[in-house]
């Protein structure tokens, strides 16, 4: 196999407990977001637009979905002979098979899969974030320094330092310390989760930390210090676009409805790097007569015959006669039956709010109604 200069390996086994309904059979990456995407789609297109052609996908929670969702790789043109996607689950040896342990140990159980590429560099990346980033100018970045490690870093609130992973830099943008969740940060620069190694330090690095039976075999807790402590090349890069982690009901609700803005800080219509995605086919959206529509995104596949404002409907959702929906978010298939009333609401694939029946709740105060997928609801009428 020809040698590769970077290849990803993209961290997509995470369960998603904080997104409690929605990942009850579906890992995190896979959970449908923006209407005709799913969460994994955000890094797999960061990959192709940046021409890293070779991706590792590390699997591991309720897999199914994902692994017949990124198929061959072809829907984000990551499907070359000599490269493309390649699925890694955990699987057993000749001493016995187990769970990935940490995020380190994930790709330490993939060394042959690294190996077999014989690459330069390293992208390590996680699936369940929302964001554009070309990832050439972060390498560009980690060659000029020649750093072992690069770690992609943004600043945050100061208040919101201490629920992050925070890197302490030199004036040369060395990375002196790193600190995982501190209670009183002196940085507010925080750790990405995107991570570019220099091939042989990561291997040496995995292999260590692998054979030390005090470790959690994880990079924020375990790798990153180990290195700063041997005294290694680690650098930042400073990531000034927009990022968000989807990873709670909150989060997921909230960052949906900016999609919806008239000037969305991440805008899926951008022409530039273009967010692919494997969306099956479906016909056309139809909006019936009387139906009525505004600030929403409606996928192909969806029957609108009710109200719907500020809301996103994923591909094939339906909304009934006298239905109404607003401020909320269907996923692929979801249905609100005649009459119904979905107010500030997530529901999961295939769930259905009954004829007459209410889901969620106008008052701000009151959290995110979600129900999962094939879930079948309805109530009190909403406030």
């Amino acid at each position: 196999m020809k040698k590769k200069k970077c290849i990803a390996m993209l961290l997509a086994g995470g369960q998603g407990s904080r997104l409690g309904a929605l990942t009850k059979h579906i890992a995190k990456p896979a959970v449908s977001f923006g209407g005709k995407y799913r969460i994994i789609d955000f890094s797999l297109s960061n990959c192709a637009n940046s021409h890293i052609g070779t991706v590792g996908v590390l699997t591991q929670y309720r897999p199914l979905r994902l692994n017949a969702y990124i198929g061959t790789g072809a829907s984000w043109d990551l499907d070359e002979p000599d490269g493309g996607v390649s699925i890694l689950p955990p699987y057993a040896t000749e001493t016995g098979g187990e769970w990935y342990k940490g995020t380190a140990d994930a790709v330490y159980q993939n060394l042959d899969y690294i190996r077999m590429n014989d690459p330069e560099y390293v992208l390590i990346l996680s699936g369940d974030h929302l964001y554009r980033m070309d990832y050439r100018k972060m390498l560009a970045c980690h060659v000029e320094h020649k750093a072992d490690l690069t770690i992609s870093v943004m600043p945050v609130p100061w208040e919101e330092a201490s629920r992050f992973g925070i890197v302490t830099e030199d004036e040369t943008g060395r990375i002196v310390k790193f600190s995982e969740k501190p209670r009183k940060p002196d940085s507010n620069l925080a750790s990405m989760g995107i991570y570019i190694f220099s091939a042989k330090p990561l291997i040496n690095a995995l292999v260590a930390d692998a054979a030390d039976p005090d470790s959690e075999h994880d990079f924020g807790k375990n790798i990153i210090p180990k290195l700063l402590a041997d005294g290694k090349r680690l650098f930042g890069y400073e990531f000034t676009g927009y990022w968000k982690d989807v990873g709670t009901i909150d989060s997921y609700h909230e960052t949906s409805m900016e999609l919806l803005d008239p000037k969305p800080g991440f805008n899926l219509f951008d022409a530039g790097d273009r967010i692919m995605s494997n969306n099956v086919s479906e016909p056309p959206q139809y909006i019936g007569k009387g139906a009525k529509l505004s600030e929403s995104l409606v996928s192909n596949g969806c029957v609108v015959l009710g109200t719907v404002r500020h809301s996103i409907l994923s591909t094939g959702s339906y909304v009934g006669k006298g239905a109404v929906v607003e401020d909320s978010v269907l996923l692929p298939g979801a249905k609100v039956m005649d009459g119904a009333r979905v107010v500030r609401a997530i529901m999961g694939e295939n769930a259905t709010v009954s004829a007459g029946g209410v889901l969620g709740s106008a008052d701000p105060a009151e959290a995110i109604a979600v129900i999962g997928d094939n879930a079948v609801a309805g109530g009190k009428e909403a406030k």
